[in-house]
């Protein structure tokens, strides 16, 4: 027994080392699910991020209770509701989803058994859907459980943890059904996948998405968030206002180049071995490359809109 033991540590040990270097992007592919990918950071006030496996994950914990915003991955709940037990709960009364694509709303069949699901009237849409928008096949609609059971149109407020906290939908821009959430007593923000932190953002246009949209509500939310506040995105660490600015800037420079070339008659192909400036390097290093974020810009421009002079 005290042999089978020890030859069980070193597998173990050896495991461990031999997966020790692989970033979370990587180990996640292999399916490793590593504890360290998975903290609580405090934001402010009473309001925390919750880093995973999928989009960063806004909690808000208080003498009201627990709430969340966004579920990320089904399979990944346990090691979600680990993090958040260490405040005092697991169990979330409330659970804003900011848009439907899974890796932030996978876990809501499992969250939603113990709370609300909140989320805009598109998202239960594209839940529901039986056609997956991006590849046109058949697909399974979310279970009961797993939808949003308050929708709505332009947005809501719900009181909790001694604060109001507002749902502002943004028309047309990650998608059709983006929410943008503003802790407003704690003063921190979640952007959800409208801000991706110093990388090229994904612009889903098969599900409502559009880049001029997503420019034009970026611009709207500077003139919203408070100077001083913290801001959560979807993916990246929290930020600050600073930091949407030049993401936005980023934005309409990148546009601005791909429709100059539109406008001289440039073909998707030319606009891409044209590329952009080198100072966008390391914006294409993440999930969309210069290539996918130049094609977005391209497409979204063709589909019914010109560019304009």
């Amino acid at each position: 027994m005290r042999k089978i033991i020890i030859i069980a540590a070193a597998i173990s040990l050896f495991v461990s080392s031999a997966f020790a270097h692989l970033s979370p992007a990587a180990a996640g592919r292999l399916g490793i699910q590593r504890s360290q990918d998975f903290r609580l950071e405090k934001v402010n006030g009473n309001v925390y991020t919750l880093f995973g496996r999928g989009g960063n994950i806004g909690v808000s914990y208080g003498s009201d209770g627990l709430m969340t915003i966004d579920t990320q991955f089904a399979n990944i709940v346990p090691q979600l509701k680990a993090e958040l037990k260490k405040l005092g709960s697991d169990k979330p009364k409330f659970v804003f989803n900011t848009h439907y694509h899974g890796d932030h709303t996978g876990g809501n069949e499992l969250f939603g058994a113990d709370g609300i699901i909140i989320a805009h009237y598109n998202v239960r849409k594209r839940l529901l859907s039986t056609v997956n928008s991006r590849t046109g096949q058949p697909q399974s609609a979310a279970p009961a459980a797993a939808l949003p059971m308050i929708t709505y149109r332009e947005g809501l407020s719900l009181f909790f943890n001694g604060e109001q906290v507002k749902a502002v939908h943004f028309k047309k821009g990650h998608t059709d059904g983006d929410t943008v959430i503003f802790f407003t007593g704690s003063n921190v923000v979640h952007l959800g996948d409208d801000f991706f932190v110093g990388r090229f953002p994904y612009v889903d246009l098969t599900s409502g998405g559009n880049v001029e949209g997503l420019v034009r509500n970026i611009g709207a939310m500077l003139q919203m968030i408070p100077a001083d506040a913290k801001l959560i995105p979807g993916h990246g660490p929290v930020s600050t206002i600073e930091d949407l600015k030049d993401y936005h800037s980023m934005l309409i420079e990148t546009t601005l180049i791909v429709r100059k070339h539109m406008k001289n008659g440039k073909t998707l192909e030319e606009i891409k071995k044209a590329g952009l400036p080198d100072k966008y390097k390391e914006a294409g290093s993440g999930f969309i490359n210069q290539e996918s974020w130049l094609e977005t810009i391209f497409k979204s421009y063709s589909q019914g809109m010109k560019p304009k002079a």
